[in-house]
């Protein structure tokens, strides 16, 4: 980062309304706020903050998302993180950390995430998801699974993959979209999961769709049916790899968590 670059961040800043907008969003995590909340927070009108929001925008400090008739806004972590770095490049030798042990050091990671894996069934694909994640993450980090509609059992060929792959299976069941805690994230895997109204409770969840075919609708001989429950796992496990890689960063970025989507 170049000293004009921060100059124009910390210029940003230098506001106590935004700088208490920035605090609040920092706050939210990767929920962030929309507009008519911030407003709330902060005790303006829609128009001062539009004018405040425009501003932090404009600067690089904040994204924004639109859903609906609604903004949401949210911090934009990297970059805060970069100009935290910039700012103590010269501190104990270029290693911060020495002098301040919390510093948040270029290998900040994300504490914790809660993930929903979510399909109509809940017996095959979200199974599959939940349960390579649950493998694949780290400490702090866990997914969960449901469905709009459940089943009520898993497909015994999803169970049977997972044990070949030397996933754990325990505790895994068909449920309800309704009999679980709000995630911060939710990943539909199914097109028509990804159109229903969610909950009300899901609604601050971030969202991306990971559409998979469903391997329980292929139709042939045994070993066609293997190889679609295969292809589904395969591409789900190489979504998850490249998701944990990208959130490990430390940074929020929806738009490629969307994007892997298209990975297969």
């Amino acid at each position: 980062m170049e000293d004009s670059e921060a100059v124009k961040l910390l210029s940003s800043l230098a506001s106590p309304v935004r700088l208490a907008i920035f605090r609040r969003l920092v706050a939210a995590g990767v929920h962030g706020r929309v507009a008519g909340e911030l407003a709330q927070d902060v005790g303006q009108t829609p128009a001062n903050l539009s004018f405040h929001l425009r501003d932090l925008t404009h600067a690089g400090l904040l994204s924004v998302e639109q859903e609906g008739r609604f903004q949401r806004y949210r911090v934009v972590i990297d970059l805060m993180q970069a100009l935290l770095r910039h700012l103590s490049e010269h501190c104990c030798g270029g290693q911060p950390q020495q002098c301040w042990p919390g510093f948040a050091s270029p290998s900040s990671r994300i504490a914790s995430m809660q993930v929903l894996f979510l399909c109509t069934g809940n017996s095959c694909r979200s199974i599959l998801a939940e349960a390579v994640f649950n493998h694949l993450a780290p400490p702090g980090w866990h997914a969960m699974s449901a469905g709009s509609h459940p089943l009520g059992q898993v497909h015994p060929r999803a169970l049977a993959l997972l044990e070949r792959e030397g996933i754990a299976t325990a505790g895994l069941h068909s449920k309800s979209w309704d009999e679980l805690p709000p995630p911060d994230l939710l990943v539909t895997v199914c097109a028509r999961a990804a159109g229903e109204a969610c909950p009300v409770y899901l609604g601050q969840a971030l969202r991306v769709h990971w559409g998979v075919e469903d391997p329980a609708q292929v139709e042939g001989d045994t070993a066609q049916i293997e190889a679609a429950f295969q292809h589904a796992y395969t591409v789900l496990r190489r979504r998850i790899e490249a998701f944990l890689e990208q959130a490990r960063s430390g940074s929020v970025d929806i738009a490629a968590w969307r994007a892997l989507g298209d990975l297969t």
